[in-house]
């Protein structure tokens, strides 16, 4: 099932929903035209779709980001826009071109949401100044979030330096023979850490550094906030279990089995159905 995250902006007084997948941000056009019109919103957005300029721009749009749009049907389409009997909604228009601009579902939490980029055009046929505040708003909503990413990442990348001083030393005290050479002692530290990037990520350093030559740094510099927060987590255990005298075997299962539950708790924790998607 598809999960998005949702957020809501205030726009000259009006409450706009943004659902944002993969990088990617939805803004409900229902919510825009119920500014315009409380009781007639279905219709601004279907008077929208029959104009001709607006189906141009959606088969641009779909040509450039969607490789699996029909472009015969959009044809069809764009021949009967502008006629006084040409009618055209969100379903339809997603049915027949196979568009991914434009989401629409029916139900209680249900909505017509587009693109950001659609979304600002359909704005614009709305209100130009209502489109302007929307943009401000928005871009105002992106960089508060970006921020608070920022700020999660390197609290919980500090966590995770600090958690492996922990768990050095527990390798350090139980794991290392004395009278090694620091080679050899390094040796018994990176194949610890790889315990973890196995047991989180699925695979060793060496792994990831062959699969992404072109990139910088390791694994955890690009690890996401949740699991940052899970690797400090997995150190303290680790930590523990090596104290605990369990062979590497045992505590590599108990680590990937709390790696993976830690992670499906703080993912869906900040996760949203799309609309129209049934709740758990």
């Amino acid at each position: 099932m598809s999960t998005a995250k949702k957020s809501t902006i205030e726009v000259q007084g009006a409450a706009i929903t943004i659902l944002s997948q993969k990088e990617q941000d939805f803004i409900c056009l229902t919510d825009i035209a119920r500014f315009k019109s409380v009781d007639r919103f279905d219709d601004l957005i279907r008077n929208w779709l029959r104009n001709r300029n607006t189906v141009e721009f959606l088969g641009v749009w779909e040509r450039l980001n969607n490789p699996d749009f029909n472009p015969v049907e959009f044809d069809g389409i764009k021949m009967q826009a502008g006629l006084n009997s040409f009618t055209l909604t969100p379903k339809q228009w997603i049915e027949k071109t196979g568009a991914i601009g434009i989401i629409s579902s029916a139900g209680r939490y249900g909505g017509t949401f587009a693109h950001k980029d659609i979304a600002f055009e359909f704005a614009s046929w709305i209100s130009v100044e209502f489109r302007l505040y929307l943009i401000k708003e928005f871009q105002r909503l992106k960089d508060d979030e970006s921020r608070r990413l920022s700020l999660a990442w390197n609290l919980n990348r500090t966590l995770s330096k600090l958690n492996y001083r922990i768990h050095t030393d527990a390798v350090k005290a139980h794991l290392i023979p004395a009278e090694v050479t620091p080679a050899q002692a390094a040796i018994t530290y990176a194949t610890e850490a790889d315990l973890l990037n196995v047991a989180l990520f699925g695979h060793t350093a060496r792994q990831w550094r062959e699969a992404n030559p072109k990139l910088e740094g390791n694994v955890r510099d690009y690890a996401g906030v949740e699991q940052l927060l899970v690797l400090a987590n997995m150190e303290g255990m680790n930590a523990e279990f090596i104290h605990m005298g369990l062979p590497q075997g045992e505590r590599l299962r108990r680590l990937n089995q709390i790696a993976i539950r830690q992670m499906q708790v703080l993912t869906s924790a900040n996760l949203k159905a799309l609309p129209g998607a049934k709740e758990k």
